[in-house]
């Protein structure tokens, strides 16, 4: 019986079952497992501990702080660290199993200090999976094919996210709503199988982290100073962090606000409002990876940034059920194009310089910054003003983001690449 190989193109489209077309599969169940797992069902743990004793949105907002805190503070270490070790695959596989634990731990004794330890350590460990998985892939396909590799991984994450909302929604409302998070630790299984599955031979860690001697001129390949040299990068991460301080509180706090009419429903709600966001975010990074070479990166994003103060107006005016999960329709056009296009501009902002995953990692951090700031901020106000304020302050902040973004943030996609549509070698990005 005859066997059919697949090899690759240059794009990174795995076309046959190659060793690399198999470790690209592999990366595509790792990030279809890794969805839940990455969040720690960070969306459910708000309505859990609304049903138990002394918690409010207030203190709610406190606890996701500081995890958010915890996690910001190692993610460009972490982008460090990675950069330097070619021991991708193990960091990825130790952080699973700390999130795992993080989550069965917190349904045991939902007090102050055993949440916030959980907390702590699902957010140092889930600083590990962005600049970790992005080298891998950036290891295995090259900058090429990257565009292309990223909104495919996406689109696997958000229907991760489809299934494992729908799971964790029913199972909260028919079982216990701690039914959610016992899915997570059962998934951190199954990422570390499919961590293993890559071949860890087949990742370019010269590649992984962006070096391009021919590029590079006199750098050398590590440190940090790109960071502060490279005002588009620079520009891009307060632009993200923006994005993310109106962004990050607003599902939690809708499913809040849903849940004190009726705790029990609570959970469905959160899950339908998970699963519109998470469907639509599929096509729309699948678009990404087929047309960011093609249209350039920042017109596409601009639509994230447009999408998004519109979602926080749009949730003011009606308590409507079924009317604000239509509205969730915009959270998927933001934050399926954001999660797509992303890492692929941090990636031609730093190419050739060696420090892909250290720059990724510092402007997550800024990403991390923004989305720890924006639940205290959220549950003051509400504490302060009620709901309504809530969304209407994240809109405002969300428009700023898009005027930064649209005004000081550049193209960084080459323009030959733009016109062609093929892949071109590109130059190192103009700093200053």
């Amino acid at each position: 019986m005859r066997r059919h190989h697949r090899t690759l193109d240059h794009s990174g489209r795995s076309r046959g079952l190659s060793g690399k077309g198999r470790s690209l599969a592999a990366l595509d169940g790792l990030n279809f497992f890794l969805a839940d797992v990455q969040s720690g069902l960070g969306p459910f743990l708000g309505i859990y501990l609304l049903t138990e004793p002394g918690w409010n949105a207030e203190s709610i907002g406190a606890i996701l702080t500081i995890s958010g805190v915890a996690s910001l503070v190692v993610q460009t270490p972490a982008g460090a660290l990675i950069d330097r070790t070619r021991h991708k695959r193990a960091l990825v596989i130790a952080a699973a199993v700390l999130v795992s634990v993080g989550a069965a731990v917190v349904t045991v004794t939902p007090s102050f200090p055993v949440v916030t330890a959980a907390q702590v350590v699902i957010g140092v460990a889930g600083a590990i999976f962005p600049p970790a998985l992005a080298a891998i892939a950036l290891g295995l396909v090259g900058p090429r094919g990257y565009a292309y590799r990223t909104g495919r991984m996406q689109a696997f994450n958000h229907a991760g996210n489809v299934i494992g909302a729908a799971v964790a929604g029913i199972a909260g409302y028919l079982i216990t709503i701690r039914a959610g998070f016992w899915l997570t630790s059962i998934l951190g299984i199954f990422v570390v199988l499919a961590t293993l599955a890559i071949n860890g031979r087949l990742i370019d860690h010269d590649l992984a982290r962006g070096w391009q001697p021919q590029h590079a001129e006199k750098d050398k390949p590590s440190g940090f100073a790109v960071l502060l040299r490279c005002r588009p990068l620079l520009l891009l991460a307060v632009s993200v962090l923006l994005f993310h301080l109106a962004n990050a509180a607003m599902l939690p706090i809708m499913g809040q606000k849903l849940a004190l009419r009726n705790s029990g429903e609570g959970t469905l709600f959160q899950a339908a409002l998970i699963i519109v966001a998470q469907l639509v975010m599929i096509p729309m990074a699948i678009l990404v990876g087929r047309r960011a070479d093609v249209w350039g990166r920042k017109t596409i994003f601009l639509a994230a940034f447009l999408a998004l103060p519109l979602r926080g107006v749009l949730f003011t005016l009606s308590n409507n059920s079924a009317y604000l999960v239509g509205v969730q329709v915009l959270d998927g056009v933001g934050a399926g194009i954001f999660g797509a296009v992303f890492p692929v501009m941090v990636a031609d902002l730093t190419r050739g310089t060696g420090r892909y995953n250290v720059a990724f990692g510092a402007a997550t951090t800024m990403q991390g910054i923004g989305a720890a700031l924006s639940t205290t901020l959220a549950g003051a106000v509400i504490v302060f003003g009620g709901y309504d304020l809530a969304f209407f302050t994240l809109a405002g902040i969300a428009l700023v983001a898009l005027l930064l973004f649209s005004c000081a943030v550049p193209e960084t996609s080459p323009a030959k690449l733009i016109v062609s549509g093929e892949p071109q070698p590109v130059t190192q990005p103009e700093t200053g």
